[in-house]
């Protein structure tokens, strides 16, 4: 079963109660550092920061009565974890949230305040997914799974059915809408959405350079991994492997996939800080840096970006702005 335009837009309609609708902004200066119009989404108003509430809040409340008694159990590298535990908090049911040992101090200290319960993991030596679905599974709890979910996927769709709507008010029409990946969940949703909404808009999936496995399965034609990866400021946007169901939704679907370096990443990050008065994570950048880095082909003339994941500490910014 794959996700379709008939399950983002039922799904749209159940969690827009429980969501902020996003604004839609232009910067004269980058458009003419750039030569494009850039239309820049910012999810980083979005309850805990990021898209991933919309996801969290679709799989939250698609749960039956009994399981939602029962509590749910996620495994996230941050932004993912926030969004359940903040979903479930609204929603009145318990939260358990694995998380690897490097999540930054600021994400794990927003989930306790909405109330989930932490379990740590070493990303790099154990699978954090299998120890949340065996909790799970024990407890009779369900999993939250980060992407690979078709209701979470559905959810996500959502910002690009809510964006193409606004840039319509806004009298644009976006040639390219450039979709921050990692498990590929957002960017398949982006895709099944905009593909009913706004056909000739091409989505582009945008990772990080060290975990960069849709570009790989795009270029290959074949479900690839990143269990080769290593280190990346891009903490947000790093998956073992994208997920079956997104896998689904997007490898017929994308424009293409390009990936943005550390350095790139960085340079958004002070770009939006400097020129934008924005606070956003590198993961949450990589948008932005691939317009900056002159990534797409020279006909997207009107580009739409997300800017998402202002969760970051405070140290960890200073020093990336410093840079």
């Amino acid at each position: 079963m794959s996700v379709a335009w008939a399950d983002i837009a039922a799904v749209r309609a159940r969690i827009a109660p429980h969501l902020v609708e996003t604004p839609v902004i232009r910067s004269a200066n980058l458009d003419a550092l750039t030569g494009r119009r850039v239309l820049i989404k910012l999810e980083t108003v979005q309850h805990t920061g990021a898209f991933k509430f919309r996801g969290a809040m679709a799989k939250l409340t698609g749960l039956s009565p009994e399981q939602q008694l029962a509590g749910v159990i996620a495994y996230s590298t941050g932004n993912h974890g926030m969004a359940v535990a903040e979903a479930a908090r609204r929603l009145g049911i318990a939260a358990t949230v694995v998380v690897p040992l490097d999540t930054p101090a600021v994400k794990v200290a927003r989930m306790r305040e909405s109330g989930a319960e932490i379990a740590q993991c070493d990303r790099f030596k154990e699978n954090g997914e299998e120890i949340a679905r065996s909790r799970a599974a024990r407890e009779g709890r369900a999993f939250v799974h980060p992407f690979d979910d078709e209701a979470v996927i559905a959810g996500q769709g959502t910002l690009a059915a809510e964006m193409i709507d606004q840039a319509r008010a806004m009298g644009e029409s976006m040639d390219a809408l450039l979709v921050n990946s990692a498990g590929g969940g957002f960017v398949g949703g982006c895709a099944v959405a905009t593909a009913q909404l706004s056909p000739t808009t091409g989505v582009w999936s945008v990772e990080c350079t060290a975990w960069d496995a849709i570009r790989r399965s795009i270029a290959s034609g074949r479900h690839e991994d990143n269990l080769a990866a290593t280190p990346s400021v891009c903490d947000a946007i790093q998956a073992r492997k994208p997920g079956a169901a997104g896998y689904a939704a997007f490898k017929d679907r994308l424009a293409g996939a390009i990936a943005v370096n550390d350095a790139q990443a960085i340079a958004a990050l002070r770009y939006a800080f400097e020129r934008l008065r924005l606070v956003v994570e590198p993961g949450g950048a990589v948008g932005l840096a691939a317009v900056l880095a002159n990534m797409l082909p020279p006909e997207a003339r009107t580009i739409g970006i997300v800017l998402c994941g202002g969760n970051v500490d405070a140290e960890r910014f200073a020093s990336w702005i410093a840079q």
